[in-house]
């Protein structure tokens, strides 16, 4: 059986955060693939967001991790892609619960406010917890909705 693909991505201040969990990962058996950045040399969240979530928006990959320092940046840039729920994760519990209910499909780690053991157990926490489906599966499904008729009102096509 083929091993899952990750993507994994940062900017400067979630460097060091994203090269320790780029190696839990290896670990726990994923093919890991390192969008950057390859340093602490400042660098703009959104040049390596908009790639991680466009593969994952295209269904390239299933799931993904950002990290920058609040870990919001990189959600919000995320999160402009379609079919991709990206939850920012300061606890295993937030982690947990993003899955369970939202089907969280990027995992974003606030780099300047968990230290390395929380973010491998951040992600463990992500990667072993199943969507829970029934009522949440209608929940998630609005925010594709709503994405798609804003869109379209955008265009003039609603």
């Amino acid at each position: 059986m083929p091993r899952e693909k990750i993507l994994i991505a940062s900017d400067h201040a979630g460097f060091a955060l994203k090269e320790s969990l780029e190696r839990a990962l290896v670990d726990l058996g994923f093919d890991v693939q390192d969008l950057g950045t390859d340093s602490a040399a400042s660098t703009d969240y959104a040049d390596y967001a908009h790639p991680l979530a466009e593969r994952v928006s295209s269904g390239e990959v299933q799931r993904g991790v950002l990290l920058c320092g609040t870990g919001l940046g990189m959600s919000y840039t995320a999160n402009r892609h379609a079919r991709v729920r990206a939850a920012v994760a300061w606890n295993p519990e937030i982690a947990k619960l993003a899955r369970e209910h939202n089907d969280a499909n990027v995992l974003v780690l606030p780099a300047r406010f968990v230290s390395e053991q929380e973010g491998v157990e951040i992600l463990r926490t992500w990667l072993d917890t199943p969507f829970e489906g029934g009522r949440h599966a209608r929940r998630v499904e609005k925010i594709e909705t709503t994405a798609t008729v804003e869109k379209n009102e955008s265009n003039g096509d609603v």
